[in-house]
C-alpha cells in the first residue's frame, strides 16, 4: 500500500495508480445527470483526470479551475473531475461521481482506507492520451498540496 498525508498525517492507499505508459482502466461513473459515463465515453479525446478527494474544499476548487482553464486553451482535450462527491457539486465541468462505481478507488490506486476521511480518494491526476496510454501520473504526497500543473500540462504536449 502507498501513503498519502493529510496535514502531515499519514493515510493508506489501497491499490497502483497506473503507470506511465500503461492503458488506463476504463470505469463507470456517474456525471451530472445521473447517467453512468465511462472513459469510453471520452475516446478520442486526450484526458486530464483530476481526482479529487471532495470539491468542497479550497485546493479541490483550485485544480479544478486551473486545469480547466488551462484545458481550454488545447485541442481535443478534456477535464474529468473525479470525486466521491454527489456529481452536480460544480458547475460548467465535467465532474463524474464515484458513488455507484467504488471499484475506481481501489482500479487508481486512491482509496484511503484509514484515517478521518477514509472511503474518499487520495488527490492525484493522470493524463492520458486518445488511446488511454498514460502520459503522466501523480499522486500527491501530501492531500492539501496542489497537484503539479506544469507537469500535467507539459505531458499534453
Amino acid at each position: 500500500m502507498a501513503t498519502v498525508t493529510l496535514q502531515g498525517n499519514p493515510l493508506q492507499i489501497k491499490g497502483t495508480v497506473p503507470a506511465v505508459g500503461s492503458k488506463a482502466p476504463d470505469f463507470n461513473l456517474t456525471d451530472k445527470s445521473l447517467a453512468d459515463v465511462s472513459l469510453k465515453d471520452f475516446a478520442g479525446k486526450r484526458k486530464v483526470l483530476n481526482i479529487v478527494p471532495s470539491l468542497d474544499t479550497p485546493t479541490c476548487q483550485k485544480s479544478t479551475r486551473v486545469f480547466n482553464e488551462k484545458a481550454s486553451a488545447m485541442n481535443n482535450t478534456v477535464v474529468l473531475v473525479i470525486a466521491a462527491d454527489l456529481p452536480f457539486a460544480l458547475d460548467n465541468v465535467h465532474t463524474l461521481s464515484t458513488f455507484r462505481g467504488r471499484e475506481f478507488h481501489t482500479d487508481y490506486g486512491v482509496e484511503i482506507v484509514d484515517g478521518p476521511i477514509r472511503a474518499l480518494t487520495a488527490r492525484a491526476v493522470l493524463v492520458l492520451d486518445e488511446n488511454n496510454t498514460v502520459l503522466h501520473s501523480q499522486l500527491v504526497s501530501e492531500i492539501a498540496d496542489e497537484p503539479d500543473y506544469a507537469a500535467a500540462v507539459a505531458a499534453l504536449g
